[in-house]
């Protein structure tokens, strides 16, 4: 073959200190692995030399360990962009060694084209298979991949053997325009293809490096009690909702976000019968989105990656010709683009850490300051939604911790995006309701008994308005919490 075949030492040396490097991949699914662990040996010599050596680094959203993890172990991140979940990234962004944005996920590809983050000078792509002429195959994940191979100065593939070179037809590859000359994006029904199956790049600036590591997928904690009755409350609404009218009784294409919660979710609408089989456009295709498809309950899911356990993609890989016709992986820039969501009327279902009595989400901090994971793709789903919908146990930390505030310690999306709000005690429908009555509706609904009657008094005492706020006891709960450890404690602030 006319490509540059390498080791991935001889790769990872073409990676300079200071250099912008996009990085393939959605979660762990479709990331590079042994490129990210030879940089990282590479930036460790040079630290012992006393050299710096720190990269900026361009992902689709959250990645693997052997990437973030192994980079920052290594003290090898000046700077990470836009999503992560790495224990020990979390902990280095929240110690202010790396410069950490957190961006929508649906905006960083053209944030790279417009020039905003600098050149790319790097782009490292997992792939099942390359050719001579330049096509790649991405696996799990595709990302920002597209645009990242595209304009980079130096594309290094990691051809990984342990995912099938047959995988080539699951993908939709495709750009847009940018702005003014960007047309309707074409996709008009969850099934629509409007790209190529590949990548397509000049081959001359490829270099690949071959080789044959498993997935970083692990399995979701089984369903618990609460997570179960989160679910089940899900699906009740959307029954009540189409025997009411407000939701068409062929139903809408599912969002779900990441983790045991939307699993849970997932798993209760297919055990509905009241709920007819329906379509999936997310951007994180999970475990129990394919067994809902070998089932028959999801006909067709539109997704940026396959974040499912090993286990799970093993037994994807070995009935591919089922999947590929039932499955289509996309750039973020489609799949979570919000004018695809509304045209589409898709159904917004994401995870909260901390909601409001007034509606407003935290999705992305810890008291207001230590950063957990980031927005990730909830705000790209959450404002063009046909509903927008966020899930929550109503306590964390034993009961120590209300999940719901007089006042979000951190605001993500605000109470004119959320329509919806549910716990394991039921639904709020903040829909048609003024700020006080939206009030009423989530402490009645989803709070847990122990703090109702501490809200209650939050929300009789404020100050009356449009929206019953007392900015001197706005964070009380919070501050009970960081003083004792426990919420049960508030004390409220008496005004002179």
């Amino acid at each position: 073959m006319a490509l540059k075949f390498v080791s991935a030492d001889e790769a990872a040396s073409l990676i300079k200190n200071g250099d912008n490097v996009g990085f393939s991949g959605f979660t762990h699914a479709g990331c590079p692995k042994v490129i990210p662990t030879a940089v990282a040996k590479i930036a460790k010599a040079e630290h012992e030399k006393g050299n710096p050596f720190k990269i900026n680094v361009l992902t689709g959203a959250s990645t693997g360990d052997k990437l973030d993890g192994e980079l920052t172990r290594a003290n090898a991140i000046n700077f990470r962009a836009p999503y992560q979940t790495n224990n020990d990234l979390r902990k280095a962004i929240n110690q202010g060694e790396v410069n950490y944005v957190d961006l929508h996920l649906s905006t960083l590809a053209q944030s790279i084209r417009y020039g905003l983050l600098g050149d790319i000078n790097v782009a490292v792509i997992e792939a099942c298979d390359v050719t001579e002429d330049g096509e790649i195959i991405p696996t799990c994940g595709v990302g920002i991949s597209a645009t990242v191979a595209r304009v980079a100065k130096i594309v290094i593939v990691e051809l990984n053997k342990w995912n099938p070179k047959e995988m080539r037809g699951l993908h939709d590859i495709i750009e847009p325009l940018d702005p003014p000359h960007r047309s309707a994006l074409g996709v008009f029904g969850v099934r629509d293809r409007v790209g190529t199956p590949y990548i397509k790049v000049d081959p001359s600036k490829i270099y690949v490096v071959e080789t044959n590591v498993p997935n970083e997928g692990g399995s979701f904690a089984p369903v618990d009690e609460v997570t179960s009755q989160i679910g089940k409350n899900v699906a009740n609404f959307f029954i009540k909702e189409m025997r009411e009218g407000r939701m068409p009784k062929s139903f809408l294409p599912i969002q779900s976000g990441v983790g045991n919660i939307a699993n849970a979710v997932l798993a209760a609408m297919g055990d509905s019968k009241e709920i007819p089989d329906f379509e999936v456009y997310t951007e994180v295709i999970q475990d129990a989105v394919i067994g809902l498809l070998e089932s028959g309950r999801v006909t067709y899911a539109s997704g940026c990656s396959l974040t499912v356990s090993n286990e799970c993609i093993e037994k994807v890989y070995k009935n591919l010709d089922f999947f590929k016709e039932r499955v289509v992986l996309r750039p973020s820039e489609y799949s979570n683009n919000p004018e695809i969501v509304r045209r589409l009327g898709v159904i917004a279902i994401n995870t909260a850490i901390e909601a409001d009595i007034f509606g407003n989400i935290n999705s992305t901090h810890i008291m207001g300051t230590k950063m957990m994971n980031g927005i990730g793709g909830s705000g790209d789903f959450t404002r063009g939604s046909y509903v927008s919908i966020f899930v929550t146990p109503s306590v964390a930390k034993d009961g120590k911790i209300s999940s719901f505030v007089p006042l979000v310690s951190h605001a993500d999306h605000s109470e004119h995006s959320v329509k919806v709000i549910i716990s394991e005690y039921g639904v709020a429908d903040l829909r048609r309701k003024c700020p006080s009555e939206r009030a009423k509706c989530i402490i009645d609904n989803c709070v847990h008994p122990d703090y109702r009657e501490k809200l209650y008094e939050y929300l009789n005492n404020a100050p009356q308005g449009n929206t019953p706020f007392d900015m001197y006891n706005a964070f009380a709960f919070h501050k009970a919490f960081v003083e004792t450890g426990d919420m049960h404690n508030v004390k409220w602030v008496e005004k002179a």
